[in-house]
């Protein structure tokens, strides 16, 4: 890894692109994974996917690279938390689908019983396994947080959600979060034949609006375009046109009077929060190979009437345009007549950020 180099200009107007090595080598792909996705904060389910006390929903994190087995429950207190769904037995997994136990969780090879919190409660034959009970039998937690009505883990250390978080919380707080309802018939799975890095520098600028997404070009004045960097996230936001679809936003918002169209974060690594006036469309990007991801679409409905209209409408069309030109990118890339480019000063910030983040690991100073 050492013969490439990483480095991304602080100055946009002298910076050129990150090598291209990391949308084609496969040791930077695994190190990016163990050093970018293991200690990264990733999305759970709603809250209201688990929806009474003594709920347990098995997941698994970000498989099939990472696919760490767990499950989050809501105890007989309605607090939620994380655990290690493989028992502490043998490492058969415990909770194989939602299900509801307000007596705890039993493993189904040799009776193991957890408590909603994780601690062993009983195990039969055993009274003769000196020094047992203990932690180690318990079961493992992880972080969980809750923001909007929303869950979170992360396998790393962390106690608190990134800072993107409460950044994004400072502009929508006047979003009624609770009411979003999750719309399970419209989930989608999308594989793309590229690096999941390509696929996030794609979404993170406008640039291509108007040359890529012509539906989506009548709806967004590409001219009022706006890019926000702040540390680990990227907020662009999308001006309707004319009298197209746009945000009631208060009269004390940052950005009353302008008819804003999408709120569009992108939070490291890889989660997209797209928030129109009917609700949010969560796209969570998962790598899958050095050269193939999975890009999965989530839908909270707030205002159904308002659903797929303006820039929020016509989603799997965007999606497929998105597709088409980052699979020629990928393809590109691997020319041996290409290695970097250059960046728009102006509609590009957001890639340049991107980069510099990943530069910043590679290059071991993050």
């Amino acid at each position: 890894m050492s013969r490439y180099d990483f480095y991304v200009d602080a100055d946009i107007s002298l910076a050129t692109t990150i090598h291209t090595a990391v949308y084609h080598d496969e040791a930077i792909f695994r190190l990016l994974i163990e050093n970018i996705f293991v200690p990264s904060w990733q999305f759970i389910a709603s809250c209201d996917e688990l929806p009474g006390p003594g709920c347990f929903f098995p997941f698994s994190f970000l498989p099939p690279l990472i696919d760490e087995p767990l499950v989050a429950v809501r105890d007989m207190d309605n607090q939620f938390h994380v655990l290690s769904n493989v028992c502490t037995h043998r490492g058969n997994l415990l909770a194989m689908e939602k299900c509801q136990n307000k007596h705890g969780l039993v493993c189904k090879y040799h009776g193991r019983k957890f408590s909603h919190q994780g601690q062993m409660l009983s195990m039969p034959e055993f009274k003769e396994v000196q020094n047992f009970p203990q932690a180690v039998d318990n079961l493992t937690s992880f972080p969980l947080k809750m923001w909007g009505n929303w869950l979170f883990t992360s396998l790393g250390s962390y106690s608190q959600l990134p800072p993107s978080f409460h950044w994004m919380t400072d502009r929508l707080q006047w979003l009624p979060f609770a009411h979003f309802q999750y719309q399970p018939r419209f989930d989608k799975d999308y594989e793309v034949n590229a690096n999941w890095a390509l696929y996030c520098e794609n979404y993170l600028e406008g640039f291509h609006i108007p040359f890529v997404h012509a539906g989506l070009n009548q709806v967004i004045d590409f001219g009022t375009y706006e890019t926000i960097c702040h540390q680990d996230a990227v907020l662009q936001i999308g001006y309707a046109k004319g009298d197209e679809l746009c945000f009631d936003l208060p009269t004390d918002h940052i950005d009353a009077g302008k008819k804003v169209a999408a709120y569009y974060y992108f939070v490291f690594p890889n989660l997209m929060f797209n928030f129109y006036p009917w609700g949010l469309s969560l796209n969570i990007v998962t790598p899958l190979a050095v050269d193939k991801t999975k890009i999965t679409f989530k839908t909270f409905i707030l205002d159904h009437q308002k659903y797929n209209q303006g820039a929020g409408s016509d989603l799997n069309t965007v999606e497929m345009e998105d597709e088409a030109i980052v699979e020629n990118v990928q393809r590109g890339t691997k020319s041996r007549a290409y290695q970097h480019g250059r960046y728009s000063v102006t509609r590009e910030t957001g890639t340049h950020h991107f980069h510099r983040l990943l530069a910043d690991i590679l290059n071991g100073s993050r």
